[in-house]
């Protein structure tokens, strides 16, 4: 890869990765409009990597309260208890589950059906749609330790629905814990957390895929794609939390609309 394709790649996947807008649609598009060849696994794994790195580091503290409560209710580490983050850590692997079941079930139905630029302009439109009438219809009382059992499922079919290009895993769970109440940054934190094991099992995915390949491996591509994603990916989500209450999702909204009516006057089918 030239360096100029692993530059834009990497933080095109860093930001749209956590922001509202989808990084499947973006790293599908990007070569397909620039007439660059498809990056390949190794670089998928890579962004994975570093954008997983990101969230993981940025929301450190959440983690390991999580991960350390969440052993204390399973009684891994004595007396089982249980705390407002070991209930939030079940509530990702809950939320986790459909994501999981759906991907197993689909993955082959998306990957050879639902990669084409009208089926990501046609969901880029309408579930940013939606986001707009979440944002307009939540009610914005409730912060993330205040989910129950049918929140996290409902969350988590959301975010099996973003297995179809353009959806945008991130827009689509945000949509959902706005209209369940959740506050705008409550939603997009149980969001960042949720991208944890789903991007995890992403990347663990291609990277068996990757394993099953033989050839060389471009090390300066990998470990660029890493650093470049994870640091984009850190940069984009403290700003969006910093100026979500302030901005609001209405830009994302737009944006969407418009790359949704471009994608569609660029790819539409000829008349005849």
């Amino acid at each position: 890869m030239e360096f100029i394709n692993i530059l834009v790649l990497a933080i095109v996947q860093g930001i749209t990765e956590f922001l509202p807008i989808s990084s499947s649609a973006h790293l599908i598009l990007v070569p397909v409009l620039l007439g660059w060849q498809d990056q390949g696994l190794a670089f998928d794994v890579a962004v994975h990597v570093g954008t997983l790195s990101a969230v993981v580091l940025y929301m450190r503290r959440e983690v390991w309260l999580m991960t350390r409560d969440w052993l204390g209710s399973t009684g891994f580490t004595g007396n089982r208890q249980s705390t407002v983050h070991s209930q939030l850590a079940w509530g990702v692997i809950i939320a986790t589950v459909p994501v999981a079941v759906a991907g197993f079930l689909v993955n082959g139905v998306v990957e050879n059906h639902l990669r084409s630029p009208l089926v990501i302009a046609a969901t880029t439109i309408v579930f940013g749609v939606a986001l707009a009438w979440a944002d307009r219809r939540g009610k914005g009382q409730r912060d993330e330790t205040q989910l129950g059992l049918k929140d996290y499922l409902l969350i988590g079919i959301a975010q099996a629905v973003a297995l179809i290009p353009g959806t945008s895993r991130s827009g689509i769970t945000i949509t959902a814990g706005l209209l369940l109440g959740l506050d705008r940054q409550a939603a997009a934190r149980f969001s960042f957390l949720l991208s944890i094991p789903t991007i995890t099992a992403a990347g663990g995915l291609k990277l068996l895929d990757l394993v099953k390949q033989t050839g060389p491996v471009d090390w300066m591509a990998i470990i660029s794609g890493i650093l470049l994603s994870g640091i984009s990916a850190y940069l984009c989500i403290h700003w969006f939390l910093k100026f979500l209450n302030r901005i609001g999702m209405t830009p994302f909204v737009v944006y969407r609309l418009i790359l949704g009516a471009v994608l569609f006057w660029i790819f539409w089918p000829a008349k005849s």
